[in-house]
């Protein structure tokens, strides 16, 4: 393969809502490029970049995969990114290798709450974007009002530079606004097309549409400005040139039209990435720390070798994959480097360009490439890769901490055997999922973004390392707490020939505020317990707070007070000590009216406004308070504390409610008292559990 300068460099990722159509214009973009021979479909699970076995059977996009093409001497390395929620942290971690973003909308839905999540993600990481307006060949597609959603959503700024030939199945190409031009495709897919005049009936609103693209070109430069109020127009070389550098200065963004599926328009889209995205050198320096102070690298072939691992791929054949994008200096394929972030050497296994799952040997890596390497021992997802002495390291990647969790039951012994190694190659993949034993309930709990991930993860245990477990809902973690004040003696005595044993203590108890979970204070005056016995005492009841004596949950927000008790200078001892101790909480928890808490989350819900009374009944109905409203253009986002044993199956629910259109995060809030009448339940259930015995009622 040819050998690109950094500044002959593509590096974008396509991103937007699930089902926008991110898979079929990669698909289209490799075909038209050369790199397949046919236009692959999501349909007909074909595609390079779909190419897990649970993508192919449900015909998402659950992976980020990467693809290349070579386009009128320049390489252009793409990413396909997830657009479901559940999946969103791969897109976040592939934009960090990205220079810029094909942002895909619906022409037909619009924009949604993927697409504005994607958005801010953007914001954040400051990368220059273009909008295509996809699947104009659908029935209800509208091009001029998926625009002004755009419009609406993201400024102004978001303007075309193409209007459609035609609508719905009559979509046949498009009018280029700077070059006034149409281009009319045929209808077989083969990516066919010729230039024409723009037809008569359009030209009113390409002339208006045009003069609105100089007018937003001109405003983003001073000079293009003064140029433009003095003649009235811009050349077709300052219009392109002020529009190039508007878009990677982010004050452009470009709304092209096309239909992926059948393959129209998708070429000026790749002539759009090509003229006016930025190259690596485009995107100026980059931060990293250097043996721990902040500086700026800037990207150089010649500068020392540094890279991000962007994205890590566990198989169980070939074993593990990493992607790194190359930030400064070049890289052979038997190098061995450091893993400044694990500080650690790794010998490389070979440099290969991804075609989807396809490796293609790569002689070198350079500056501003996207490379895969096989087999480093320690480093994931996240980590640097530098030149040996070099002290480099980038800002490691945020990932969302997991938003629900299930219990996991291996269905055969044979299973239970294999699962720690099988969760142990999963979560090196997916940063985001946990996978560990609660030491309260003793389940296996595998925790993720949405119950569609986690059902994921169980479906890759299974096809990928024959692992076969059961989901369970996980045993919500009660606490157990007190309301009252109490005031009780512990007192252990036992004789059993020889020395015996001796403890005695006097505690108060009483409730602290929600979240102080526990305080000790020692008042023993006139050493009526020795001092060195007083660790003993708070050990005794720090244990013994394990396990509470409604429903055996751990007890939190209480303070124990010492103030008395007395000892025996022979039998006395720290066991002795720490049972009074653990007998006295027993009985002041009884006295001290008890209670269960159960877990509140903080939850925000993504719906288009026609839902809302909906969703306000399901969160009213599962004891949800409403905390608040935001207004993002058509979409809603409420705020709500709602208990965490009532949002379990809430997922589904909103599914059904929305059709799909709403989405939803919760993370832990706080804890609060559980209704009386539902305390009753689950102390039964502990009782049947055997986690309580009846009488410890």
């Amino acid at each position: 393969m040819k050998d690109y300068s950094p500044d002959k460099l593509r590096n974008i990722a396509l991103i937007g809502h699930g089902s926008s159509g991110k898979t079929s214009l990669t698909s289209a973009i490799l075909f038209d490029a050369g790199v397949t021979t046919r236009l692959t479909k999501v349909d007909k699970g074909n595609t390079v970049t779909d190419y897990d076995p649970e993508e192919i059977e449900r015909k998402i996009s659950i992976n980020s995969a990467p693809c290349f093409i070579e386009w009128k001497e320049h390489k252009v390395n793409i990413i396909d990114t997830p657009g479901y929620s559940s999946f969103l942290w791969d897109t976040r971690a592939s934009l960090r290798a990205a220079d810029s973003a094909v942002v895909v909308v619906c022409g037909v839905a619009g924009v949604e709450v993927g697409t504005e999540k994607v958005w801010e993600m953007l914001e954040e990481l400051k990368l220059p974007r273009i909008f295509v307006i996809n699947k104009l060949d659908r029935e209800n597609s509208n091009f001029s009002r998926t625009v002004n959603e755009i419009q609406q959503f993201f400024g102004r700024q978001a303007i075309p530079v193409q209007i459609p030939l035609g609508e719905e199945k009559n979509f046949a190409g498009v009018v280029d606004l700077i070059k006034k031009k149409a281009y009319l495709f045929e209808k077989d897919e083969s990516g066919k097309y010729q230039e024409t005049e723009i037809p008569a009936e359009l030209q009113e609103e390409a002339n208006k549409r045009y003069t609105q693209l100089v007018e937003v070109v001109a405003e983003s430069d001073e000079k293009l400005m003064e140029k433009y109020f003095e003649k009235g127009e811009l050349s077709t070389e300052e219009l392109i040139g002020g529009l190039k550098k508007s878009i990677i200065d982010h004050q452009i963004f470009p709304i092209f039209a096309a239909s992926a599926l059948n393959n129209i328009a998708i070429q000026m889209i790749i002539d759009g990435i090509v003229d006016y995205l930025p190259s690596p050198v485009d995107r100026g320096k980059i931060k990293v720390k250097v043996k721990g102070k902040e500086e700026e690298l800037s990207l150089s072939p010649d500068g020392p070798f540094a890279a991000l691992v962007f994205k890590t791929i566990s198989d169980p054949y070939t074993g593990r994959i990493s992607l790194l994008r190359v930030y400064s200096g070049k890289i052979g394929p038997d190098a061995t480097v450091t893993n400044s972030t694990k500080d650690t050497d790794e010998k490389l296994g070979g440099l290969f360009f991804l075609q989807g799952k396809e490796q293609i040997p790569a002689g070198q890596a350079k500056a501003g490439d996207i490379v895969a390497t096989a087999k480093l021992k320690a480093t994931l997802t996240g980590d640097t890769l530098c030149a040996k002495g070099a002290g480099l390291e980038f800002e490691p990647i945020k990932f969302p901490e997991p938003s629900i969790s299930f219990a996991i039951e291996p269905k055969t012994r044979a299973d239970e055997d294999k699962i720690s190694q099988a969760t142990h190659r999963v979560t090196e993949e997916d940063p985001t999922v946990r996978i560990e034993r609660d030491p309260e309930t003793n389940q296996l709990l595998i925790s993720g973004n949405g119950e569609l991930h986690v059902r994921i993860i169980t479906e890759k245990l299974k096809k990928r390392y024959n692992v076969d477990v059961e989901l369970k809902p996980p045993k919500i973690p009660y606490r157990e707490t007190i309301k009252g004040k109490s005031d009780v003696q512990g007192k252990y005595k036992k004789q059993t020939g020889g020395r015996g044993q001796y403890g005695d203590c006097k505690i108060k108890m009483e409730p602290l505020p929600r979240g102080k979970d526990f305080e000790f204070e020692d008042k023993i005056f006139g050493g009526a317990i020795p001092k060195n016995f007083i660790p003993s005492i708070e050990k005794g009841i720090q244990e013994a707070r394990k396990k509470g004596i409604l429903a055996g949950y751990p007890v939190v927000d209480f303070k124990v007070i010492l103030y008395d008790g007395s000892y025996h200078e022979v039998d006395s001892s720290d066991i002795a000590f720490k049972i009074a101790a653990s007998m006295a909480f027993k009985k002041g928890m009884k006295e001290a009216k008890p209670t269960l808490l159960e877990p509140i989350m903080n939850v925000e819900i993504y719906t288009p406004e026609a839902y809302m009374g909906d969703i306000m009944g399901a969160l009213n109905g599962r004891r949800g308070k409403v905390q608040g409203m935001e207004q993002k253009g058509n979409m809603r986002i409420l705020k709500a504390q709602v208990p965490m044993a009532e949002m379990l199956d809430f997922e589904p629910t909103l599914t059904s409610i929305t059709g799909g259109r709403g989405s939803f995060i919760m993370e832990f809030s706080h804890y609060e008292e559980v209704p009386a009448q539902l305390q009753q339940k689950i102390i039964a259930e502990a009782i049947k559990e055997g986690r309580v015995k009846p009488e410890e009622e």
